[in-house]
C-alpha cells in the first residue's frame, strides 16, 4: 500500500471524491505542514498556522498508480490559482502535493511537467515532503456522507468519476 497528501481547496470534497476512486483504501481529512502542533479548524482558518487543509490518501498501487491519483486531483481542482479553489479562499485552501517517499518525487515532477503543457497561466501547486499531518475533527470526517447537502466547490468532478469505470460504489 502506498499513499499521498492532497491540497485542493476544502477537504470535504476531495475526499468525496477519492473515496469512490478505485484503488483508493483510506481517506482522512487533516491539517497538513502546520507550524502548530495538532492545530483545531479555527486555527487553521487564521492563517497563522501555515497549514494546509489536506487530504491522505491510501492507494493498492497494483490498482492505481500515483500518476492517476494525480490525474483525478487536477480533476477537482485549478492549478492556476494561488490560495483558492471555488468560493475557498486562504492559504489553508492551496493546491498542493505532499509526499512521504522520495521516489514519488520524481514521479509528481514528472506529471506536473506533462501537465504545464495543458495551462497558459502557471501551475503553482507546491509539492513539498509532508512534514506532519494531524487530523481533523470528527465532524470533519466523511463530512458530505453526512451532510449530503453540503458545500463542495469540485461537485462537476464528481458527478464525472461516476459516468467512469474508475468509480466505485
Amino acid at each position: 500500500m502506498k499513499k499521498i497528501y492532497l491540497g485542493g481547496g476544502c477537504f470535504w470534497g476531495l475526499e468525496e471524491y477519492f473515496k469512490h476512486v478505485k484503488g483508493v483504501l483510506k481517506t482522512e481529512v487533516g491539517y497538513g505542514n502546520s507550524e502548530l502542533k495538532n492545530p483545531t479548524y479555527q486555527e487553521v482558518c487564521s492563517g497563522r498556522t501555515g497549514a494546509v487543509e489536506a487530504l491522505y490518501v491510501e492507494y493498492d498501487e497494483n490498482i492505481i498508480s500515483l500518476e492517476r491519483i494525480l490525474y483525478h486531483l487536477f480533476k477537482n481542482i485549478d492549478p492556476t490559482t494561488l490560495n483558492k479553489q471555488g468560493n475557498d479562499m486562504g492559504t489553508q485552501y492551496r493546491s498542493g502535493i505532499y509526499y512521504e517517499e522520495k521516489e514519488d518525487l520524481e514521479i509528481i515532477e514528472n506529471f506536473l511537467r506533462e501537465e504545464r503543457k495543458k495551462y497558459k497561466d502557471n501551475i503553482v501547486t507546491e509539492v513539498l515532503p509532508m512534514e506532519n499531518f494531524y487530523l481533523a475533527e470528527g465532524y470533519h470526517q466523511d463530512y458530505l456522507e453526512k451532510n449530503p447537502k453540503g458545500y463542495c466547490h469540485n461537485l462537476g468532478a464528481i458527478l464525472d468519476l461516476r459516468k467512469t469505470s474508475e468509480y466505485k460504489e
